[in-house]
């Protein structure tokens, strides 16, 4: 183990933090869309709402698969043709979910089409990546030399990656209708429904996170070893006071912004708590796993590789940074009937 392996190891951790901040209120407005959008004037506000950062947002997540790839080569094979199927679905949805965007003001006859790829698109990611993330916490089986000999697809669902799944779907969910209280025309229905909905999805949140630390707690945790103990402390305490703060500003009315900020800071602690409890720990294996897990020392690059992308990454951050800053600043604000016809 070394200190640049260590470096890449929570900032892919950070990549995939943003990625959950970022792309996941939009993932979680496209799977409330059919149910919180009732007419086409509500429907375009909800698409505009996300249409300008959409794209920037996913860049995360592919960003950070490509630095699993090259930091550490051994976890991103194993996982990513373990996972192929999965995988497979989530670029489908990905896919698809552009595609809907694209089609959905230019075609109005098929307009009850791609609404429905727009839902499915948001839904397969928004499940999906929690029940993956499950299931590398929780362990998959692993021949000697590391690669998966499970079940395609169905041997990766469990009760406890569909609980994953499903606490990582209530974040999305909360998110989204944060997002849309915050973006939506101020006294509108839509923006009344969407703030209806933050306090039950975020309880609903709150409620899955102790059921699923609870499930690792008492099944889950010994076969994967301490990691930063302090650390996962910390980070689970911020999830959880974050959450209570959405809760509570949202009790009092006291404003649009600090429930979804609460949200993103919630979001953000549970992956850096996933990070802590992980490490050093890239994939774990299985009780019935004939390899060891896939660690840090096991599946790291050379230095040579970790001090480029380094050197990269000091270059190529900050300007993803200014981007997002530049977007979100460009277009803030409520959506309005004159954003509809750009």
């Amino acid at each position: 183990m070394t200190i640049l392996s260590v470096l890449w190891f929570f900032l892919i951790a950070l990549l995939i933090a943003g990625y959950f901040v970022l792309d996941g209120f939009d993932l979680g407005v496209g799977v409330l869309y059919p149910f919180i959008a009732k007419d086409e004037q509500e429907q375009a506000i909800a698409r505009r709402s996300i249409g300008p950062v959409w794209d920037g947002n996913e860049v995360w997540l592919l960003t950070a698969g490509g630095a699993l790839f090259a930091a550490f080569p051994d976890a991103y094979a194993t996982t990513f043709s373990g996972f192929y199927l999965a995988v497979m679905l989530v670029l489908f949805g990905l896919i698809v979910r552009a595609v809907s965007f694209e089609f959905w003001a230019a075609d109005k006859r098929w307009r009850k089409v791609w609404n429905a790829c727009f839902f499915l698109g948001s839904l397969l990611p928004a499940l999906l990546l929690g029940v993956a993330v499950g299931n590398i916490y929780a362990g998959i089986p692993m021949d000697a030399a590391g690669n998966y000999i499970g079940v395609p697809l169905f041997g990766l669902i469990t009760p406890f990656t569909l609980l994953t799944g499903l606490l990582g779907l209530a974040m999305f969910l909360s998110a989204g209708a944060c997002w849309l209280a915050l973006k939506a025309p101020l006294g509108s229905d839509l923006q009344q429904r969407a703030a209806r909905l933050r306090l039950p999805l975020q309880v609903a949140a709150l409620a899955l996170f102790v059921v699923v630390s609870a499930y690792a707690h008492l099944a889950i945790q010994p076969a994967i070893g301490d990691g930063f103990y302090v650390g996962c402390v910390l980070f689970a305490v911020a999830y959880v006071a974050s959450l209570l703060v959405a809760i509570g500003a949202e009790a009092k009315k006291a404003s649009w912004l600090v429930p979804f900020l609460a949200q993103s800071v919630g979001a953000f602690s549970l992956t850096a708590l996933l990070a802590c409890s992980m490490f050093p720990n890239l994939v774990v294996a299985s009780a019935d796993s004939i390899g060891p897990n896939i660690t840090l020392m096991s599946a790291g690059a050379s230095e040579l590789s970790l001090t480029c992308m380094t050197i990269i990454l000091c270059i190529g951050l900050p300007l993803v940074l200014v981007y997002h800053v530049v977007i979100y600043r460009t277009f803030r604000g409520r959506v309005d009937a004159a954003d509809l016809d750009h």
